[in-house]
């Protein structure tokens, strides 16, 4: 029995240690808040009726220009996710607009994924997203030091074969 028990305190152990190592060395820190992300690119967005949301996608135009054309998406490429709580009426229904997306209230936050030459090397082949790095920041621009990255590593991660981005064909359509 205190074999049993001793084995599962340093499994324990190992598992907080390895946790702590990744947000560590997470990256998170390379990416700093886009500051001009409002000048790029509105390419598209996305309602999330589930959570009351209504989410926008930003981005540069010449990586937007390079997706059009079949380029990669160059290094330094920043995408730029705000996220807006979507507006009720007094009932509590969600609102929508004219265009038929949920009507936008404040930033609630911003998910960002910049890409940079080299980045990533460090990930285990699992969860390594090309040479994306990820950070979310709060509405006031402020780094969400509570936030789980490796969700953000998990969640892409799938989409390797579109550079890792859920919304790679609403660039592709992008004015």
């Amino acid at each position: 029995m205190q074999r049993i028990t001793a084995a599962m305190t340093a499994a324990a152990l190992v598992a907080a240690i390895g946790s702590a190592l990744w947000q560590a060395h997470a990256g998170g820190d390379l990416v700093k808040f886009p500051e001009d992300y409002a000048s790029g690119v509105n390419y598209g967005g996305v309602d999330r009726i589930d959570i009351k949301e209504r989410r926008e996608f930003y981005k540069s135009q010449a990586a937007i220009d390079a997706v059009r054309s079949g380029r990669p998406i160059p290094s330094g490429t920043v995408v730029t996710m705000v996220h807006y709580k979507a507006k009720q009426d007094d009932q509590g229904n969600l609102l929508k607009g004219p265009d038929g997306h949920l009507v936008k209230g404040e930033i609630t936050q911003f998910g960002v994924m910049e890409k940079r030459t080299g980045w990533g090397v460090e990930y285990p082949p699992e969860l390594r997203n090309g040479e994306w790095e990820y950070q979310t920041f709060k509405a006031d621009r402020s780094v969400n030091d509570k936030a789980n990255l490796r969700r953000c590593f998990e969640c892409h991660k799938p989409n390797a074969q579109q550079d890792y981005l859920f919304s790679l064909a609403q660039m592709k359509g992008a004015k």
